[in-house]
């Protein structure tokens, strides 16, 4: 192996190169901080991680990360730069028009990054992240049996674009060239996998692997809980249910504002903060107008000050969904949050969502779009604040248990190792 470990001596540490869309910009930036966090995981455990991500306004050429040696590659004028860090979809469901004319740009300069790196040093493995459009452009210089080797790995909005008629042929041969196939819920693995041919991506070079919370970062903390409550007018008495995420389809606010009157109706104390931009933001807001006193859209919250929205909160609520083109989350980062953070949660039972919420243990799971059955969990939870808080302090125990970065880490380096024994 390339790299050798200077804090576990039991096993030379692997050199990986990671080629992302995504990854924060900034202290606080919400894009993609699950990229950095796993490459940080690695690190610690020995690892050596170097990451490519797009060039965006204002970012450097390439900065030191906590470890990790992060490289910007260009792929077109700065204006045309409209790839990554959450710009690409339009309501998460349809690639934007100007993002849909870059992606070629964009395929050729990962494409290029790729190969300036691996003529820098040889690395143990490449890891794509998202199989489209990074998986396919990796594939064009790396993995297959003499080159090296490839990991893909899905999250999300990746597989719905990978399942587009014109992009399948691309994924199936990106899929031939790799070794490892990694994804954070079973759905997005399972789905992938029947796209190869004949028989499907092989099993044995699949993972499903959680996504991890920092639980030192996002953790009970009683003295800040009023700090948000201040700043959005809410009684440290009322009762508070959070939801947080990008207002896209598949986040599922739609089903919970469907709801709401009659919740809000039952519990005169409640208060409702539902955090996060994007495209649906302004037709959410108009749909709460008449609660507008007792419903807050505090707008995109910076990451180092969402721990304290966490504190503020008694439950927290994610109703996702699959949209009308079968767009879905794998495992959203803000439940893990949330758990951590020692709420119960209430989310639908999709995608990689059961492996983090027991259903009457850490939280309520409920069917998708299925409003009276979100209705009954969230009534459960208000009627009974101290079972709710059990539930909440038992996620917590989980994800300090389970779900910490270094666990996930070690589960993503076992299947590195694992996938450099095949040829």
């Amino acid at each position: 192996m390339a790299g050798v470990s200077p804090g576990n001596s039991s096993h030379p540490g692997l050199d990986l190169l990671f080629l992302t869309q995504t990854y924060p910009r900034f202290p606080g930036d919400v894009s993609g901080p699950f990229i950095r966090d796993l490459a940080l995981g690695l690190a610690r455990g020995g690892d050596r991680v170097t990451v490519l991500t797009p060039h965006a306004q204002g970012l450097a050429p390439a900065w030191e990360d906590g470890g990790i040696d992060v490289v910007t590659f260009r792929y077109a004028p700065e204006r045309l730069e409209l790839l990554g860090y959450g710009r690409s979809l339009e309501a998460d469901e349809t690639v934007k028009g100007g993002a849909a004319l870059a992606a070629p740009l964009y395929a050729l300069g990962a494409r290029r990054a790729v190969q300036r790196q691996l003529r820098q040093r040889r690395f143990d493995m490449v890891h794509a992240h998202w199989i489209v459009p990074n998986g396919v452009a990796a594939a064009t210089v790396c993995g297959g049996r003499r080159g090296v080797p490839l990991a893909i790995g899905l999250h999300g909005s990746d597989v719905f674009l990978a399942e587009k008629p014109g992009v399948r042929s691309a994924v199936r041969w990106a899929l031939s060239r790799s070794r490892l196939l990694t994804g954070c819920s079973p759905e997005l693995v399972e789905r992938v996998r029947a796209l190869a041919l004949p028989a499907g991506y092989p099993t044995e070079r699949s993972r499903v692997i959680p996504y991890g919370v920092d639980v030192a970062a996002f953790s009970p903390d009683p003295a800040r809980r009023s700090l948000w409550r201040q700043r959005l007018g809410i009684p440290e008495y009322a009762p508070l249910l959070l939801g947080v995420g990008r207002m896209a389809t598949k986040k599922g606010f739609q089903v919970l504002i469907e709801i709401l009157p009659a919740l809000l109706a039952e519990h005169p104390e409640l208060r409702v903060v539902l955090a996060g931009g994007g495209d649906l933001l302004a037709t959410f807001q108009a749909a709460t107008r008449e609660w507008s006193a007792r419903v807050h859209f505090p707008g995109s919250v910076l990451r180092d000050t969402l721990p304290d929205l966490y504190r503020a909160a008694d439950v927290f609520v994610l109703p996702a969904v699959h949209d009308a083109r079968g767009n879905v989350d794998g495992l959203p980062n803000v439940i893990l949050e949330a758990m951590a953070s020692g709420l119960p949660v209430v989310a639908s039972r999709v995608s990689g969502i059961p492996l983090a919420v027991e259903d009457g243990r850490t939280g309520r799971l409920v069917p998708e779009r299925d409003g009276p059955a979100l209705l009954g969990a969230l009534r459960q939870m208000l009627a009974d604040p101290e079972a709710a808080r059990q539930m909440g302090e038992r996620g917590r125990a989980k994800a300090e248990s389970e779900l910490t970065w270094d666990a996930v880490a070690g589960q993503y380096r076992e299947g590195y190792r694992a996938a450099l024994t095949v040829y």
